[in-house]
């Protein structure tokens, strides 16, 4: 078997180094394109942007035949794979339920959203929290941004509604008679995903003025980025915006409808930013090398024919 192999390849005009060689780069890029797929953030695009450059600084330096410096390379790409496994559990836990179910065709997809290229979405909201702030009535919205939110990230993930967003719903919702003013609403695109959710406090020292949607709008944003949270205080009616841990308070009506335009409307251009530097060089690369390969394959069948 190992001979015919090594005949078929001799006859292809490859050797076996070269073959190996060829797939190993392939399949790297294979790999890092389905990281990038799966992350979505800018900052932790960079930071696993940095942790391939070390990757491949630690495998040169081997090639270089520099032993000490190939040994502190390896052994801090061990302790950077641990750290970031710490902070990307859980985009690592979804790669991993991906590639156990299969489901090996989502890993070289991107996780879009259902973002609403207008702003009636937006409209919707901003009219909601305008009555529930004249009225003084207490709410907590989260809206994801870049990707979707792992329910596990909830302390209670909430009655599942699954309707079209609309003022009067949203309304209905946070009305202090019903059973699920208390928690906050989930909208993801341009539907309400759940409600009732029961979210994480911020464990930073607050100010006093701040109640139980403030605290719980911060601590969801420190922990999953991909979401801002609007909250309405059932005391002083003040709009507040929680985005990355950070409170921007208090808010007018006007200034709230450009905050939700800038984080809802705008994360496909800014990934794009991000895809020239990360994503587009993976793609170009990998046509290349794939280009290669078909010339190679082509090229010894063309000869033989000639010779023919």
């Amino acid at each position: 078997m190992r001979d015919w192999w090594k005949q078929w390849l001799t006859n292809l005009g490859w050797s076996q180094s070269l073959l190996l060689g060829t797939l190993d780069i392939v399949l790297v890029l294979a790999l890092t394109y389905m990281i990038l797929i799966i992350i979505s953030e800018r900052r932790t695009l960079w930071m696993v942007r940095g942790f391939i450059i070390l990757m491949l600084a630690s495998a040169l330096s081997g090639r270089l035949g520099l032993p000490l410096l190939s040994f502190v390379l390896e052994k801090l790409v061990i302790g950077c794979a641990v750290a970031m496994a710490v902070a990307l559990q859980s985009e690592f836990r979804r790669f991993l339920e991906q590639l156990g179910r299969g489901e090996f065709r989502q890993l070289f997809q991107p996780d879009r959203l259902a973002i609403p290229k207008s702003d009636s979405v937006i409209d919707e909201i901003v009219e909601a929290v305008k009555e529930l702030s004249k009225n003084r009535i207490g709410a907590l919205l989260i809206l994801e941004t870049t990707g979707q939110i792992d329910e596990r990230d909830f302390s209670v993930p909430g009655v599942k509604l699954n309707a079209e967003v609309s003022k009067e719903l949203i309304q209905t919702i946070f009305q202090p008679k019903t059973l699920l003013h208390d928690g906050a609403t989930l909208i993801r695109g341009s539907r309400l995903v759940s409600s009732g959710i029961i979210l994480p406090l911020s464990g930073r020292t607050a100010s006093r003025q701040l109640g139980t949607r403030h605290r719980a709008a911060m601590g969801i944003t420190e922990r999953v980025e991909n979401c801002i949270c609007v909250v309405v205080s059932e005391e002083t009616g003040s709009i507040s915006l929680a985005e990355r841990g950070t409170l921007n308070r208090p808010l007018t009506i006007k200034k709230l409808k450009e905050s939700l335009e800038e984080a809802l409307l705008s994360p496909t251009v800014d990934r794009e930013a991000v895809a020239p530097g990360v994503l587009s060089f993976v793609r170009q690369i990998g046509g290349k090398t794939l280009a290669l390969v078909s010339r190679l394959l082509r090229l010894p069948s063309t000869a033989s024919r000639d010779k023919k």
